[in-house]
C-alpha cells in the first residue's frame, strides 16, 4: 500500500482571560503614585524655597509662629 502524506489543516484558538479590574486598578495606583510624587516634589521645592526667603531655618520658625499665634 502506498502511503500519501496531506497537508491539514490544524487551527488552534488561545483564549486568555484579562481582569480587566486589576488591570484599572493597576492603572489607577500608578497614577496616583506619580500624583503623590509630584506633589512631594513640589512640597520639598516650597520647603527650601521658605528656608532661603527667611534666612534660615530658626527665621522660618520664628515666622511661622508670629503668622501662627499672632
Amino acid at each position: 500500500m502506498k502511503r500519501t502524506d496531506a497537508a491539514v489543516k490544524v487551527r488552534t484558538k488561545k483564549a486568555e482571560k484579562v481582569n480587566s479590574g486589576a488591570e484599572v486598578n493597576k492603572a489607577a495606583i500608578t497614577t496616583m503614585a506619580i500624583a503623590a510624587g509630584l506633589v512631594g516634589a513640589w512640597v520639598v521645592t516650597a520647603f527650601v524655597g521658605a528656608i532661603l526667603a527667611s534666612g534660615g531655618v530658626m527665621p522660618l520658625i520664628s515666622n511661622w509662629i508670629q503668622a501662627v499665634f499672632g
